[in-house]
């Protein structure tokens, strides 16, 4: 069996086995999953510095169009800039309450991962997908995070929380490292 490009042993009894968590999906998995995109992504790095790089920018070409005091355009920027962050960091508790709107009508999930993908099987729906659908990972002390290729700029959380031993999570990081890039 070849995985992206590095053999695997047959030494490891642990490539076949599959890995099973159990949970509920929660808005707090989805902040904490944005968050920590932000803060170790490119993509997430670009997105959360966007507004107040545009809010600096904006200050600045106001205030020399304006012939503003440097007082001012201090003042300003000292003003402007945090208000946006703050307003990055609203937004992105905004979007976490939404993705969760989007996966709390199917309940309760059950995840199965092995070599080739994962397989989520929800109260109302079940769907599954291969590794190169995600292009990389990053974990926090509560969620694994899977991050979107080139075709799906998806983010999928899967919560440490429904590991049905805790060895089930050294194990599906196992399978995440032979698969994805960590980040």
């Amino acid at each position: 069996m070849c995985t992206r490009g590095r053999e695997s042993t047959p030494q490891n009894t642990d490539l076949g086995t599959p890995v099973e968590f159990v949970y509920r999906p929660t808005a707090a998995d989805f902040e904490e999953a944005l968050r920590a995109r932000a803060r170790r992504s490119s993509a997430g790095r670009a997105q959360a510095l966007m507004a107040p790089v545009l809010a600096a920018v904006a200050v600045s070409v106001f205030s020399v169009a304006r012939d503003a005091p440097p007082v001012v355009w201090i003042i300003s920027l000292v003003l402007a800039v945090p208000i946006a962050f703050w307003g990055t960091l609203r937004g992105l508790r905004t979007m976490a309450r939404r993705m969760h709107s989007m996966v709390e009508p199917y309940g309760e999930a059950r995840m199965v991962a092995d070599e080739r993908g994962s397989v989520t099987t929800g109260e109302r729906a079940s769907f599954s997908m291969q590794w190169v659908v995600f292009r990389e990972y990053l974990e926090t002390p509560g969620l694994f995070v899977l991050l979107g290729g080139d075709r799906a700029a998806g983010v999928a959380v899967l919560p440490k929380r429904g590991a049905q031993d805790p060895a089930d999570i050294d194990r599906l990081r196992a399978i995440l490292d032979r698969n994805l890039k960590r980040l």
